[in-house]
């Protein structure tokens, strides 16, 4: 069956920014969901201002990855609709949570830290090293993913330690921050990926565009459906005393 992806961006930038307009005419949802059906897979695009955000439960239960860009609205988000996102999580979807979309409801309640860092926007050199090559979400990435303009993200990033750390950035003002880190959380898979600053075309890069795809074949891969609650009946045979 054909990955179904779900891009999710707040989409609120492009309204009343011109130099977002510029880079995103159409939104950077509509670039990431571009660059992903020329790769194969089944894309739909879901913004802040549709009924329920169009992350409807019809839309979650067809979603195998959800992908998550949001920076001025996290408050707009409903409540009602994170739950939906989490338990949906929970239970096996995947979840790319893309640069300020740490500060996310569903990233920090996922999280469950602050998810707060230091930050800078002067338009730096951004290097994205691989510390973990093996990793799928590394696959044909080489050494280094190199952005000649990028907001800064800095240590301390206030999140758990990963449980796999794919990528650390350097920038030219010096600073290093965790960029790619992957969560497991009930059945599903969480991969964080820092680049994307609205201001910069990060989105139409190769490189970037890659690691996305290959998250998302990651974050994808399904694992044990589990249950819960009362089991009355025991696998084995028991005699009762």
């Amino acid at each position: 069956m054909t990955l179904r992806v779900t891009v999710w961006n707040e989409a609120r930038h492009e309204k009343i920014s011109t130099a977002v307009q510029s880079v995103y005419p159409h939104g950077m949802h509509t670039v990431i969901a571009q660059a992903l059906r020329e790769k194969g897979l089944d894309v739909r695009t879901a913004t802040l201002d549709e009924l329920e955000h169009g992350l409807t439960v019809e839309v979650l239960d067809n979603t195998d990855v959800l992908i998550w860009w949001g920076h001025m609205a996290h408050h707009d988000v409903s409540d009602e609709i994170v739950s939906r996102v989490y338990a949906r999580v929970l239970n096996g979807m995947g979840l790319i949570v893309l640069h300020s979309g740490h500060f996310s409801k569903i990233f920090r309640k996922l999280m469950g830290t602050s998810c707060d860092l230091k930050w800078r926007e002067i338009g730096e050199k951004e290097r994205l090293w691989v510390v973990n090559p093996s990793h799928p979400i590394a696959t044909g990435i080489g050494e280094y993913i190199e952005l000649e303009h990028e907001e800064m993200y800095g240590e301390h990033f206030d999140i758990p330690t990963p449980d796999q750390l794919v990528f650390i950035s350097w920038f030219a003002g010096g600073e290093v921050f965790r960029s790619g880190c992957c969560y497991y959380r009930g059945c599903g898979k969480v991969f964080y990926f820092r680049p994307g600053h609205e201001t910069y075309p990060t989105y139409y890069q190769p490189s970037v565009q890659q690691v996305i795809y290959n998250a998302c074949l990651w974050a994808a891969t399904e694992g044990a459906g589990m249950t819960y609650g009362h089991r009355p009946h025991p696998i084995e045979h028991i005699l009762e005393s």
